[in-house]
């Protein structure tokens, strides 16, 4: 089975600023705000909701698809999926744009200022979702606006059964327009926040939202997960971690372990707990790509957090 994943890829820029945000803003003066901060470290790291959760999957095992769109900047990244053996023959390059990216600045409170630019992101609308026709499972992670609304509507023409994930994108959209990438897709997965805005905006209850997909994921951090299917909701623990360091990217290795369970056709409590396992391994470790486990220690930890090993 091969998994297309319809998403960004991005850089993230993140910086440290040795001190906390409040003791240099004066409420007074919020009226002409101008600040510098003096940011004496800082890294790249690669991310993006597509690289990360198609980085994940290799993790598992799987030959995954990414389908995005990147700027004239994106050599260092391309060259990255050259090296991990993920195929980026569905990655396109538009011209005269930067890849996707992020500059985060993160004060000692772990407070954070972002500034995003979507750049190639922003003409992901241009990949058709047809055209990778060896797929056979797809998730429609955060992009483009158009590109969302394109892939889902690509994917459910050609009947191949995908993941909603709007993300960070969720408020792009209206009420309707969510409930059109419900009817389209067969799953569904959102954090806690963005499943009570998705309520919201459609004026549905979590259960009616539910009733129209085979299965609705709510993740909600250390307190686990929910996935409401067949009429009922099955309660999935969260994973121990051997750390916290940094969540960034979580999200998107718990979708991994959902689509490598789907894939599958694993019941929904062994991928559940494979998706949490694969969140918290990735909890342990700084970025969204840096964490390096085998697939045995995958195993391992999936036995020591549930009592068996996934496979």
């Amino acid at each position: 089975m091969t998994t297309l994943i319809c998403g960004s890829i991005a850089y993230d820029t993140i910086m440290v600023f040795h001190d906390r945000f409040k003791n240099h803003i004066l409420p007074e003066q919020i009226h002409i705000l101008n600040l510098a901060f003096l940011v004496p470290e800082m890294r790249r790291e690669f991310g993006g909701c597509a690289g990360n959760i198609a980085y994940n999957l290799k993790l598992l095992g799987d030959a995954p698809l990414i389908m995005a769109t990147v700027g004239d900047d994106a050599g260092p990244y391309l060259d990255r999926l050259d090296r991990l053996g993920l195929s980026r023959a569905h990655v396109r390059h538009v011209e005269g744009s930067y890849t996707a990216q992020a500059f985060i600045t993160t004060d000692l409170d772990d407070n954070q200022i972002t500034a995003f630019h979507p750049g190639a992101m922003s003409f992901s609308h241009h990949n058709r979702a047809s055209d990778a026709a060896e797929a056979t499972l797809a998730i429609v992670a955060p992009d483009g606006r158009d590109g969302m609304l394109r892939h889902a509507e690509d994917l459910a023409a050609a009947r191949i059964p995908f993941i909603f994930d709007p993300g960070q994108g969720l408020p792009m959209f209206s009420g309707d327009e969510v409930l059109h990438f419900l009817d389209l897709a067969r799953y569904a997965c959102f954090n806690d926040y963005e499943a009570r805005l998705a309520c919201d905006r459609t004026g549905r209850s979590l259960d009616e939202l539910a009733g129209r997909l085979e299965a609705l994921i709510v993740t909600r951090g250390a307190e686990g997960s929910h996935i409401y299917a067949g009429g009922r909701r099955l309660d999935i623990p969260c994973a121990p971690a051997k750390a916290v360091v940094d969540p960034t990217g979580c999200g998107d290795a718990y979708r991994a372990g959902l689509l490598y369970g789907i894939a599958r056709q694993w019941d929904w409590e062994r991928t559940g707990r494979l998706a949490a396992v694969m969140g918290a391994i990735k909890v342990a470790s700084r970025g969204g790509q840096n964490h390096v486990p085998s697939r045995g220690e995958i195993a391992g930890c999936f036995a020591a957090a549930f009592g068996r090993a996934p496979w």
